[in-house]
């Protein structure tokens, strides 16, 4: 690609309409992406990165049940108000600020039918120019953000780019995971995407995490695919169908991912969050020492 022509990203998709069933009972009544992790939601860990990614505008796709994160991001001034007359004004700048921290937009995805079907609902908004995708799932530890890693591939080598990362083979199955050609060290040429196989088919142990840049193109395969593994109209399929229009490339990431979609992850992440804060490491440490378990 001719990096004169090179325009960066400045919108993300977030699929976000999800059950959560993984967290029932919680998420019964709280959407899975708006748990806490630390002092603010899981999603909005995953918008800081898109922001600081240069990222002007996300595209929530929420479902039945999501109301609360539209008024998460947008803006309440009672509550503010209420803080400030309390002089707590350090916290009513930083609530106050949620809602300037981008151009929020949302689409409705009626039905979980999958990850494409999710990606297909935000077509309104982003059909026109290359887009980011972000799992809420996935919070990502890196410098540069990851989004920016991504697009970075992408400025050098043009087509989309998916990251991934090597996982335990007996782990492939849990992932999309491509078949691929190693053009320099860390990035790849996709030649094909096998959504959660076996073990014994899987083409390599790189898996798809939660982060993409992904061409327009991406929409009219979309509309052409049939529901894949698990009933659902998957990106993969999507992704493996463009291939034969404009190429396709994956990066390995440099960070550390936290998986939060699984209760043992999202713990995890808890702990090394709250490791990272100076006061929080105190607590956490010394809960362990005091508790006598370790």
């Amino acid at each position: 690609m001719n990096s004169s022509e090179f325009t960066p990203i400045n919108k993300v998709v977030f699929p976000a309409a999800g059950l959560g069933t993984r967290f029932l009972p919680a998420t019964k009544d709280i959407p899975k992406e708006m748990m806490p992790l630390i002092d603010r939601p899981i999603i909005h860990h995953d918008v800081d990165e898109a922001v600081a990614s240069g990222c002007s505008d996300i595209v929530f796709v929420t479902g039945i049940g999501k109301e609360s994160i539209k008024n998460y991001f947008s803006q309440f001034r009672d509550i503010v108000d209420l803080l400030r007359e309390r002089g707590k004004y350090e916290i009513a700048d930083l609530v106050d600020k949620i809602h300037t921290l981008a151009n929020f937009h949302y689409a409705m995805q009626e039905k979980p039918l999958g990850l494409g079907h999710a990606v297909l609902c935000a077509e309104g908004f982003c059909k026109d120019e290359y887009f980011g995708l972000a799992l809420p799932d996935d919070v990502m530890i890196s410098n540069p953000p990851v989004l920016s890693q991504l697009d970075a591939v992408r400025k050098k080598y043009g087509g989309s780019v998916l990251c991934v990362e090597a996982v335990p083979e007996d782990e492939v199955s849990r992932y999309g995971i491509i078949d691929a050609e190693e053009v320099e060290p860390g990035i790849y040429r996709v030649k094909d995407l096998v959504e959660k196989p076996a073990k014994e088919e899987a083409p390599s142990n790189l898996a798809i995490l939660g982060r993409y840049i992904i061409s327009p193109l991406i929409f009219a395969h979309l509309k052409k695919i049939k529901r894949g593994a698990g009933g659902e109209y998957q990106l993969t399929d999507a992704i493996a169908s463009m291939l034969k229009e404009e190429p396709v490339y994956a990066a390995l990431f440099t960070g550390k991912r936290l998986d939060c979609g699984v209760k043992e992850g999202w713990i995890e992440a808890t702990v090394v969050k709250a490791l990272e804060d100076p006061e929080l490491r105190k607590i956490v440490i010394g809960a362990v020492k005091k508790s006598g378990l370790l």
